[in-house]
């Protein structure tokens, strides 16, 4: 095949420019740096919120009053060294977070609970190990409205003697706070003996006044049933890594819970 001096000399000039821009493996072809970003939490407002990646309007909003998880990815270009996430209120513009990343990141990651007007953090879970379970608590009593702070205490209970066993206690949790971990080792449930004797044992995760073994609703309207009222909780016998908001839910005068996050 013959190839013209024209067509011979254009090939030419664009080899030694495809050249140039593979030196030092920079080519300016491929030279964008993209940032996987992630927002995800847990809103207890009644305010949809919105997110801007950089100018970006992404669509839709984060839920109202529900947990949240959002995934997008933010390509640099130029020389473009850091991008800024924000999150706003849709109905009203007020900005609530914003947080800003290099372009070097691994990941931009924006994890928070938006309550009562204030953004505070997400713990971290405990990493799941083998044979353990671990729970991080947040109370919201708002039906009583109780503002002293509470021993959030797990145990078994044995039906027929009536005898609840403390098997770990989270200690002065103050409502509409995450509490420190609980960490402890999985057990079975369902007939076992006690005592000689063989009777049902279940799960129960119970709220006592700050320091004693008194369900923290005594003095009030509701009444604690042994059996039917517990916190949120896990399977027992899987070990897992468990972070839970839940409210107050009462059934006439009993107190019950309602889950608002399970992650």
């Amino acid at each position: 095949m013959k190839i013209n001096k024209t067509s011979g000399l254009l090939m030419g000039m664009v080899a030694i420019v495809l050249a140039a821009c593979n030196k030092d493996n920079n080519n300016f072809l491929y030279n964008d740096a993209a940032l996987s970003i992630t927002v995800k939490g847990y809103n207890a407002t009644k305010e949809e919120l919105a997110v801007k990646i950089d100018t970006i309007h992404l669509p839709g909003t984060l839920r109202a009053e529900g947990a949240f998880e959002l995934r997008n990815s933010f390509a640099f270009k130029g020389d473009q060294q850091a991008v800024k996430v924000t999150v706003s209120e849709q109905s009203t513009g007020k900005l609530i977070l914003e947080k800003e990343f290099k372009k070097e990141a691994d990941a931009g990651d924006v994890s928070f609970l938006y309550m009562n007007g204030k953004v505070s953090d997400m713990p971290e879970k405990p990493a799941v190990k083998e044979e353990k379970i671990s729970l991080i608590y947040m109370f919201i009593p708002d039906v009583t409205h109780y503002s002293e702070p509470v021993d959030i205490v797990i145990g078994k209970y044995f039906v027929t003697p009536r005898v609840f066993e403390e098997v770990s206690r989270i200690k002065g949790v103050k409502p509409n706070e995450f509490s420190q971990p609980a960490t402890f080792s999985t057990f079975p449930t369902g007939k076992q003996e006690y005592n000689g004797v063989v009777t049902s044992v279940s799960f129960q995760v119970r709220i006592f006044k700050a320091g004693t073994n008194t369900p923290y609703v005594d003095g009030t309207a509701y009444t604690w049933n042994d059996i039917s009222t517990t916190a949120p909780k896990p399977a027992s016998t899987t070990a897992v890594s468990k972070l839970y908001i839940f409210s107050e839910f009462p059934s006439g005068n009993l107190m019950r819970f309602s889950t608002r996050l399970d992650y």
